[in-house]
């Protein structure tokens, strides 16, 4: 964790203009060239006081699927702190372009459940950037805690790569070893994803990145049609898990190949219980059912 007092921020930055001028500087660096930098930034980003929409909380768990409660689902936490940990990728001294990262996995601990009604402070940083060896990749790292006390509530990190980028001073990874054959199991679900998938999302979490919202968006950042969003993916099958979670669980998802929109997602749920009858963990795998690719995979563990 970062010790340097944090850039506190008056709200919660605005993801589109984060993309806006997130494209802007790739464009401006293009033309007058960048030296990039080989190491991050110190320091993180913090906003205090966040309160979560009542609305645009019920838009998201009738979304998701996620049963209606007061308490916040770990995605739609992650979706507010999201825009706290896009604004430290955004800084003008960010070593690595935040346009077209890919976003390769994510671990949460959601340590108790947190309330609607509850005033949050959201805090963010980067770190641990390391080659791969398709680039280079790092970790940001999201805070949640009370405004009143101060207690830890939830923590992500979420691994990016950005593709193709060598920085120097930045070992090259090694080649990964092949994964182990995919066999599709029988699956306890199907989801019909729409080609407006992408646009729903970004209307519940502000997440607006030109990859999920068209056909000619997407096109125009190189993908030939445009992909779910990762974390709309990992929260409906963290929903899908169900009401077996405990107040306090881990969360992983690792992400394997994109979800073209529209299309057919097969999931296995998978559920562990104790000796004595009590939910211990589920993992859960989601694969393209006419070509058995795996799309992500992962668990959810009780604390």
């Amino acid at each position: 964790m970062t010790t340097e007092q944090p850039l506190i921020l008056g709200e919660l930055p605005s993801l589109s203009k984060l993309y806006v001028n997130a494209a802007a500087t790739a464009a401006r660096r293009r033309v007058m060239g960048f030296q990039a930098a080989t190491a991050l930034p110190h320091g993180s980003h913090e906003v205090r006081g966040v309160r979560a929409d009542v609305a645009n909380l019920t838009a998201y768990q009738h979304l998701i699927g996620e049963t209606a409660s007061d308490a916040l689902p770990a995605g739609f936490i992650h979706a507010l702190a999201f825009p706290v940990a896009m604004s430290v990728l955004n800084r003008d001294d960010f070593p690595l372009p935040l346009l077209g990262m890919i976003h390769l996995k994510n671990h949460v601990e959601q340590l108790r459940a947190v309330q609607f009604s509850e005033p949050l402070d959201v805090r963010s940083w980067a770190e641990h950037m390391r080659g791969h060896r398709a680039g280079t990749q790092l970790d940001v790292v999201a805070e949640v805690r009370s405004s009143n006390g101060g207690a830890l509530l939830w923590r992500g990190v979420s691994t990016y790569l950005a593709k193709g980028v060598f920085l120097p001073g930045v070992d090259k990874a090694a080649a990964a070893a092949a994964p182990p054959e995919f066999r599709a199991p029988a699956p306890t679900a199907v989801w019909q994803l729409g080609v407006d998938t992408g646009r729903l999302y970004a209307a519940v979490s502000g997440d607006f990145n030109p990859i999920h919202l068209s056909l000619l968006s997407a096109k125009a950042l190189g993908l030939p049609r445009s992909i779910a969003h990762g974390m709309y993916l990992a929260s409906r099958a963290l929903a899908d898990v169900g009401s077996v979670k405990s107040e306090a669980f881990r969360w992983d998802v690792n992400f394997e190949a994109p979800v073209f929109l529209p299309a057919r997602v097969a999931l296995e749920i998978g559920t562990v219980h104790s000796a004595s009858g009590s939910w211990e963990r589920s993992d859960y795998v989601a694969w393209n059912p006419r070509s058995g690719r795996r799309h992500f995979s992962g668990s959810v563990t009780a604390l």
